[in-house]
């Protein structure tokens, strides 16, 4: 049997696997993505009844799927319809939307953070990169909700239970809040630097993730990243920062590097201002 097999049938499966997966991916999120999972589970009984020779409920499920996929273009017209225009428009399209989602996110969280900084209410936002923070967000409080400027501000609402404490976002989500990080070891530091900072300098020198803080008496952003602070942030850095996030780029990590030391020499010429304990 093995004999019979062409190096033209691997590719042959390949192609096939790609598109169904392709085609999963148009659905995830969609209803047509519940009747799939329904579909499987009807297989899976279906071909179990078979197995054990269960005649009268392999018929009636084999009935039922016939009629099933007889009524899939019908009831979902206008999912099949996206799908196929998607599949249409290839690359250029994902590469428009992904562009616009990353926009559309960090026009989100920068406008939360300067509603924060101008009422003066403190804030710590981690973004998770590649190393997994499961360790300290799944002990919180956690939320798995959509990045919404809404959201994020009610969270650290004084009186709020969650605002105590560190809240973490990965690319496309709100993990959880009220986390609490590892504070700095860096002994070095200004002894006006506070908690707040103090955590967010902490769970960047454990992994390569980003923090940004407002400082509740400064009134100011910050950013800190591979052990460094920055403060001052403008809202142009701030919304360039998180563009090159959640643009998800091969050379974002680079980017964002070279951001932060830009960001680290205007810090180093500006004079150190009033305590800030609280921050």
């Amino acid at each position: 049997m093995l004999e019979n097999i062409r190096w033209q049938d691997f590719i042959d499966i390949a192609i096939i696997a790609f598109i169904f997966y392709r085609i999963l991916l148009l659905l995830v999120d969609t209803r047509a993505m519940q009747l799939v999972k329904g579909l499987l589970v009807l297989g899976l009984l279906a071909a179990g009844a078979r197995v054990i020779q269960l005649e009268a409920l392999s018929w009636m499920l084999g009935r039922l799927l016939g009629v099933i996929i007889i009524a899939i273009p019908i009831v979902f017209q206008p999912e099949l319809r996206r799908m196929l225009e998607e599949l249409g428009r290839g690359n250029i399209l994902r590469r428009k939307q992904a562009e616009e989602r990353a926009a559309q996110l960090s026009d989100e969280i920068t406008r939360a953070l300067l509603y924060l900084q101008s009422q003066r209410i403190g804030a710590i936002l981690v973004f998770q990169r590649t190393t997994g923070l499961k360790d300290i967000w799944r002990s919180a409080v956690q939320i798995h909700g959509a990045i919404t400027h809404e959201l994020l501000v009610s969270i650290f609402w004084p009186g709020n239970p969650l605002h105590d404490g560190a809240t973490i976002i990965d690319k496309s989500t709100v993990l959880a809040a009220a986390c609490y990080l590892p504070l700095t070891e860096n002994s070095d530091l200004s002894r006006w630097i506070g908690t707040r900072h103090r955590a967010a300098l902490g769970i960047t020198e454990v992994s390569d993730a980003m923090a940004l803080v407002v400082s509740e008496e400064r009134g100011e952003v910050a950013l800190a990243i591979n052990g460094h602070l920055s403060r001052q942030l403008k809202e142009n850095q701030i919304r360039r920062l998180l563009l090159h996030y959640f643009s998800a780029t091969a050379t974002s990590r680079s980017v964002l590097d070279n951001l932060q030391k830009d960001l680290r020499m205007l810090w180093s010429s500006e004079p150190e201002e009033e305590n800030d304990k609280k921050s």
